[in-house]
This record gives C-alpha cells, sequence and structure tokens, in this order.
C-alpha cells in the first residue's frame, strides 16, 4: 500500500481550482447525529435533510431549514441510522429507520437492533407511525435498494448473532420487500450471512442490475441483482474496512475506504493499481463522500472524522486527484468545528453544485456545507 501524503502540499499548489464549501449550521442542539438522509419528504420538489438523532428521528425542511420530530423514544435505546427514498413514484420518500443501539449486545434481540417503517401522516410536520419488522442484533445502517422493477430495503447490523470480538456466526443482511400494506407481513430475503464486522455499505445501480458492496472486516464483497441477488466478487480480504464509497471512471470502478473500522487512514482503492493511503492522521474516521464536486470529470472525496485526531483536532478533509488518479491535493473543509459522525453530498439548492452535509457527534451539530 503505497503513501503519498508527502506530496499532497506540492501537488496542491499546482491546481488552479479550489473547492469553497460554505458552512452553515441548521442545528447546534443535536443529541447526537447517528446518521443522515437525503430526500423530498413534503413533496416540494427540493431535497430535504433527514436525521437519526439519539432519540428522534426528525427531518430539517428546505428553505428555512426547520426541524420536525417524525418519531422520538422509539425504543429504550439509542436510534442509529435512517433510510430516505421515493419508491412509489409519488415524489415523496419512503422512510425507515433502525435503532435500539446496543453494539455491546449480541444474544438478546430483545436489547439489540430494531428495524421499523414510518408511516407518513397526512401532514408530514406531524408525528409519524412506526411499524415494527424483523430484526438482528446490533442494526447500525439501511438503505432503499432498486431490485429490478421494485426496491428492497438492505439492512445490514455491526455483528452476527452471539458473535464477540467480531468473530463467531456472520452478520445476516436482508433484503426487504414492502407490500401493499405496510402493516402487514413484510418478505425478506437473506443476502448473505459470511461477514463480520460490517460497518457500512454502498450501492450503484444501473439499468438492469444493482450491485452491494459490503466494506467489514473480511475486506470488500460485492453482491448483484439480476432477478435475484448472487455474490459477484470479493477484493482486498487483508483490508478491514469500515466505510466505503464506490465510483466509476473511463468504466473502471474505484472505491474511497476508511480502514479499518473506526479507523485512522482514508484509502483510494485503484481495480489495476495498489491502494494508494491519502491520510492516516484520521481519529475514528466515520464519513466518507464521494461525487465530482467541482465539475472536473473525475471524482474528490471528502472525509470526516469524530475524536481528535494527533493535532487535537476534527474535522473534514478534501482531496482532489489529477488525471490519472494518482496525484491528490488536500484541503481543509472543516478545521475543528465538526466532529463527524455521518456526512451526505446532493444538491440542496438546486444550483447543478453538489454540497456537504455533515452531522457531529461530540459537536452536537448539523452543518451545511454549501459549495460556491
Amino acid at each position: 500500500m503505497k503513501t503519498f501524503l508527502c506530496v499532497l502540499l506540492f501537488v496542491q499548489i499546482c491546481f488552479a481550482q479550489t473547492p469553497n464549501f460554505v458552512p452553515q449550521t441548521i442545528d447546534n442542539q443535536v443529541s447526537i447525529g447517528y446518521g443522515l438522509a437525503i430526500g423530498d419528504v413534503d413533496g416540494d420538489k427540493k431535497p430535504d435533510i433527514l436525521m437519526a438523532d439519539q432519540k428522534q428521528f426528525v427531518w430539517y425542511r428546505n428553505g428555512d431549514w426547520k426541524r420536525f420530530v417524525m418519531i422520538e423514544n422509539l425504543t429504550a435505546r439509542d436510534n442509529v441510522c435512517i433510510a430516505a427514498r421515493d419508491i412509489d413514484g409519488d415524489g415523496k420518500v419512503e422512510v425507515a429507520v433502525g435503532a435500539n443501539w446496543n453494539p455491546g449486545e449480541t444474544n438478546d434481540l430483545s436489547k439489540s437492533g430494531s428495524v421499523h417503517y414510518l408511516i407518513r401522516p397526512a401532514d408530514p410536520t406531524q408525528k409519524w407511525e412506526a411499524v415494527e419488522l424483523h430484526h438482528e442484533v446490533t442494526i447500525h445502517r439501511m438503505k432503499w435498494v432498486k431490485t429490478g422493477n421494485t426496491y428492497q430495503l438492505v439492512v445490514v447490523p455491526l455483528h452476527g448473532l452471539g458473535n464477540k470480538n467480531g468473530e463467531g456466526a456472520g452478520v445476516k443482511i436482508w433484503g426487504y420487500n414492502m407490500p401493499k400494506n405496510p402493516k402487514t407481513e413484510w418478505k425478506r430475503t437473506l443476502i448473505d450471512s459470511t461477514m463480520h464486522l460490517t460497518h457500512n455499505f454502498e450501492i450503484k445501480e444501473d439499468k438492469n442490475t444493482t450491485w452491494l458492496t459490503i466494506g467489514g472486516k473480511e475486506g470488500l464483497r460485492t453482491y448483484q441483482y439480476i432477478d435475484k441477488w448472487e455474490k459477484s466478487g470479493k477484493t482486498h480480504e487483508n483490508m478491514q474496512i469500515g466505510e466505503v464509497k464506490y465510483t466509476e471512471v473511463s468504466k473502471n470502478g474505484y472505491f474511497a475506504t476508511v480502514q479499518p473500522m473506526h479507523g485512522n487512514k482514508l484509502v483510494w482503492v485503484s481495480p489495476t493499481k495498489e491502494p494508494v493511503v491519502l491520510n492516516e492522521n484520521l481519529s475514528q474516521g466515520h464519513a466518507l463522500a464521494l461525487a465530482d464536486f467541482l465539475k472536473l470529470g473525475r471524482p474528490q472525496i471528502a472525509v470526516g472524522w469524530r475524536e481528535p485526531n494527533k493535532d487535537k483536532k476534527v474535522g473534514i478533509r478534501f482531496y482532489i486527484p489529477d488525471k490519472t488518479l494518482s496525484q491528490w491535493s488536500e484541503y481543509t473543509i472543516d478545521d475543528n468545528t465538526m466532529a463527524c459522525e455521518d456526512m451526505q453530498s446532493a444538491d440542496l439548492d438546486g444550483d447543478g453544485k453538489i454540497d456537504l452535509i455533515a452531522a457531529g457527534r461530540a459537536s452536537k451539530n448539523l452543518i451545511i456545507y454549501w459549495n460556491k
């Protein structure tokens, strides 16, 4: 694994275009911003921000960014994740959530993990109704995923049943099919049950196929859906991967990763070259975004961490590659304001530029970084 940290400052001088992200704090009273999702909640054709706060699932209305509580105190323990996507074509997102967060409990299902679907009221600013679904222990991440002509809610726990120190039974990764009446039984498909410490996952969708790539103790494993879920491949099994994002450049697939889980390294993974370490001064790296923010025709990376690093700071860093994706420049987006627990990227104001949205843990804040 190569390290290019020493060339970052030199390369930065060579880049004419520099990022300009202007922060706007829209909430400075977050308890723990465990998870974020982006989608149109109220049907006004503007993307809103949804968040799994410690004891409340909330959304922020695009424009005035007013906070609305969807549901609170859903379980006895903390919330942990949220998924939002318009899966029925009505212009408004469907929402699922994960709670009862208790990563140290891997035996008792009543004390660890929950999955709920939230039924929207006529007025989405009012309280939503929760429908309890099947769950495993330590539910951690979820997304709505395209599967043919429909969608599944893919749910990934952190540990398998009875695990200790990341060993034992594999994590059960389920795909849930929503029925016409969400209060009736949801059919489930077991996608995989062989991995451990599955901290996060990434989705790639095209017209006919969906790929699901999971990062965990065993590296990266990919599953594809064409009529059904099947194993598609595995790679970098010597790496323990916590966060993962995927992009394609010239028909080649690349991954941005945080290694290991809650790790100190940002690593760029190429399909043909040795992985490149872009930063090894993270402390509990916990958030990634990967997109062409600057319209360069190639991706840039944003990474956030949640505990003070060697410089006693938290924050967000931004990386721009050259045209060969081999030399990178580093920029500071946030310097010690955001103890980053989760991050999303989306064009929130319709100007054609992708913005960053980050939620804090110890910093207890939610910030939009406007791409100017």
